[in-house]
Formats: structure tokens, C-alpha cells, sequence
């Protein structure tokens, strides 16, 4: 505080000093008035107020992150609503970046990032308006220190991304990644409960499934992506556009992923593919096995994405497989596990900056999920498969001078399930959802 009170000292003399050389002008000089210092005053507290204070002089602090709600009207077929929520694919949340140069090439930092919930979108369904966990929550996505070195890469330690998440989402370089990427077709109906054609709620063991029981990978029902995790990662430097991350951690969970970004002639080109193996059956929800040490899981995925700059067409597409390998080992019904789930998908459309306004994005997009069997924890089935197909159009308007995405989507989702112990092939009702959204950065 002393800094800031030699501050106000110091523009208080200036002040005085000014006064005083005025009173000496010509009576044409400017008149500033008898108020004027209770005004600089008011004006100094104002700025200490707003001033963003850090620890220290060494390393810097950068506090970003962005608002993220939605609104969305659906209808299953029996019944029908509007939810007013967080969006699911890119929640609301505050990060903290702190970085210092070390020497000219290394440097080090911390990143600690907390999402926040409105209402928690992931766990809502036709009974719970905020989800079942509530309204009004946050968690640590982030909490991790890094060290950089321009010639050698960077080393990430704590709870941060692992080398295979967001595999199948991050090649999309388009507005569509932040609301509807790889991952975004599951992500807005996870939560909701089954209903087969005639509109009844499935419950094959007495409880109601959900479209996330129906469908697997235990990333966000995706097979092919991996989470976050408490791990250690190393990412080398970029060369010719080509980069390789690895990462380790928790007990024992590896991935390892193959990263391009670059552009050929009027073509912007990204791609990724990726694999991991995990026997940690705590960590990783892709195991079923009843303890972690009997845990084995593998996944792998390739996504690639590729625009024309001149025109603004692209197509965003990606394949994913999930194997757990411990699925059925507690399984008291005779016959064979579907161990193996995959999913893939191709979007398409233009984005382009037609209007002062900023770039606009107009696309269609479909996908496939073959879902392999949901084990309980009984040893009886839930589900011995399922194939779930989703198709959405939408569109979305960024605004420049607001550093923010206004987006409207239409998604149809429908298949079918094979249910229970005598895995009955069982006609999904078709889940309908309209989303309206903004995302605005800070």
C-alpha cells in the first residue's frame, strides 16, 4: 500500500501545484473549478479499486476465461420442456495463467482453472430442471505447474489434460468447437432418461436408464477421448507443424497423441490421433471390473479437420474406439460381452465473415455411436448394445466488438437398444432439442 498511497500523494502536489499556477494566469485561463480535488480524489480510489493486484513482480498474472449459458426446449416424445442452463460443452468458467521467464528459453507457470455450473446441464433430466446435483456449483478443472523450454518442450505436473483429451474435438478450429464439437452430440442428451417408442421409461434392473447408460466411452460418451487426470505430461516443440504429447499419471493411466496444425496453399489442414491404456479402475469409468487392480482399458481415435480459406467451406470429421477389456469379468448371465464401443462423425459447413459483424457459420452434422454392453455392478446386463444415431443442423454469429458467439442448433437423436439379461431389441423414442446460446470470453 505504500506505493499506491506515494501515488496519491503524488497527484495531489501535481493538483495543488496546477491550482496554484492558475490563481497566477490571466483570468482567461481555465477555470477548474472549486471541486476539482474531491473529483482527482474519487477518481484515485476509483482506479485503486478496479486495479488488478498479483503476488508479485516476477511472475505475471492473467485471469481469463468466459460465460457460457443456453437455453434449450426439448421433446422425447412424451413430454416436453425448456431448461435455462450452463452449457455442457464449453461450461462457464474463471482461469488464473501465471507465467515468469526463467532465462531466455526456459520459463515457468501455474494454471488453475474452476468451472462453474448455473444449472448443471450434465445431470439434468425430465424430473430435475438445475440436475440432480443441484444448481449453483463449481469445480477445479485445472491445478497444475509447468515448465517451458522453447528448444526442449514443456512439462505439465498435476490435474491438467491428458495427451488424448478432447482428441476428437480440437482439430475443429471453426465457432462450432464451442458448442458443438466431436463431443457435442452426446453431450446434450446424456443426462436424459430412455423411453421406447411407446414412451414408457426403460428400468430393466428397476431403475431408469439414461442415454448415457445406453451409450459408452467414458469421456463425455465418447470412445476414442480421454479426460482430465491427475498426471505428468510432456509436449516437444512444434516442427514442421507436427508436435507430440505424452502423459502418465494416476494408477496407471498413459495416452500419447500425434498433433498437426499447419496449411497447404488456401487450405487450412489440422489432424490428431491418439492411444491409451489405463488399469486404473478408479480414475478411468471405463472399467466395469468390480476392483481397480482387475481394470483394463484401451482407446484410441483420429480426427482431422480441413477449410478453404477463400471460400470458408470446411468438413470436421473423426473415428473413435473404446475397448475395456475387464468388461463381464463380473458377469453372472452365460454367453458374450460386447467389450468394444466406436463412434464416428463428419460435419460440415462454411464459416465466413460476411457481415461487420463478424464471422459467420452455417453447418450440418451427423453421427454414429455403436455402443458395446453396459455391465452392473450385480453382474446382470443393463445393456447388451446399442446403436444411437444423431443429426443437427445450426448456425452461429460471432461479434467482434464482444469477443462472444451467439448459436442456435436443431439435433434429432434416435436408435435403438438391446435391453436386459435377454437383450431385448428394444426402439428408442426420438430425443428432440433445439439450442440457443451465447459464449462471451473475457
Amino acid at each position: 500500500m505504500q506505493r499506491v498511497t506515494g501515488l496519491r500523494t503524488g497527484w495531489l502536489l501535481s493538483a495543488a501545484a496546477i491550482l496554484i499556477g492558475g490563481w497566477s494566469m490571466p483570468a482567461a485561463a481555465a477555470d477548474l473549478g472549486g471541486d476539482c480535488c474531491a473529483d482527482l480524489e474519487e477518481r484515485i480510489a476509483e482506479l485503486e479499486a478496479t486495479t488488478a493486484r498479483k503476488g508479485n513482480r516476477k511472475v505475471s498474472l492473467t485471469v481469463s476465461g468466459w460465460v457460457s449459458e443456453m437455453v434449450m426446449f426439448w421433446d422425447d416424445g412424451a413430454e416436453r420442456n425448456v431448461y435455462v442452463g450452463t452449457s455442457p460443452v464449453e461450461q462457464s468458467r474463471f482461469r488464473f495463467l501465471g507465467q515468469a521467464k526463467i532465462d531466455a528459453d526456459w520459463s515457468a507457470g501455474y494454471v488453475i482453472e474452476i468451472g462453474v455450473w448455473g444449472a448443471n446441464s450434465t445431470t439434468w433430466n425430465q424430473s430435475n430442471v438445475d440436475g440432480v446435483t443441484g444448481a449453483n456449483s463449481t469445480l477445479v478443472r485445472k491445478s497444475s505447474w509447468f515448465l517451458k523450454s522453447n528448444r526442449f518442450g514443456k512439462v505439465t505436473v498435476g490435474q491438467d489434460s491428458t495427451a488424448t483429451y478432447h482428441l476428437l474435438d480440437d482439430a475443429d478450429t471453426t465457432m462450432t468447437r464451442n458448442f458443438y464439437d466431436g463431443e457435442g452430440p452426446p453431450d446434450y442428451v446424456r443426462p436424459f432418461l430412455l423411453r421406447d417408442s411407446t414412451g414408457n421409461f426403460i428400468n430393466p434392473l428397476g431403475s431408469n436408464l439414461r442415454w448415457s447408460d445406453a451409450l459408452r466411452g467414458f469421456n463425455n460418451s465418447t470412445p476414442g477421448d480421454n479426460g482430465r487426470r491427475n498426471i505428468v505430461r510432456y509436449d516437444t516443440p512444434e516442427f514442421n507443424g507436427f508436435s507430440v504429447a505424452t502423459s502418465f499419471g494416476e494408477d496407471d493411466i498413459w495416452d500419447a497423441a500425434l498433433i498437426y496444425t499447419g496449411t497447404l496453399g488456401d487450405f487450412t489442414v489440422n489432424g490428431r490421433a491418439g492411444y491409451g491404456r489405463s488399469s486404473d479402475g478408479v480414475s478411468t469409468a471405463c472399467h466395469t471390473a468390480l476392483t481397480p487392480e482387475n481394470g483394463d482399458c484401451e482407446w484410441w481415435g483420429v480426427s482431422g479437420f480441413i477449410q478453404h480459406m477463400p471460400t470458408g467451406l470446411f468438413v470436421f470429421a473423426g473415428y473413435g474406439e473404446q475397448k475395456d477389456n475387464s468388461r463381464g469379468d463380473n458377469l453372472i448371465v452365460a454367453g458374450p460381452v460386447d467389450k468394444s464401443d466406436t463412434t464416428w462423425y463428419v460435419q460440415g459447413g462454411v464459416e465466413k465473415k460476411w457481415f461487420p459483424l463478424g464471422k459467420t457459420n452455417i453447418f450440418g452434422m451427423f453421427r454414429r455411436d455403436d455402443a458395446g454392453a453396459n455391465v452392473a455392478t450385480n453382474g446382470n446386463f443393463n445393456t447388451q448394445g446399442a446403436n444411437v444415431d444423431y443429426w443437427a443442423v445450426g448456425a452461429a454469429q460471432n461479434l467482434e466488438a464482444a469477443e462472444s458467439t451467439l448459436y442456435l442448433v436443431y439435433q434429432h437423436t434416435d436408435g435403438n437398444v438391446f435391453v436386459g439379461n435377454a437383450g431385448t431389441d428394444t426402439e428408442l423414442s426420438a430425443l428432440q432439442q433445439v439450442i440457443g446460446g451465447m459464449k462471451i470470453n473475457f
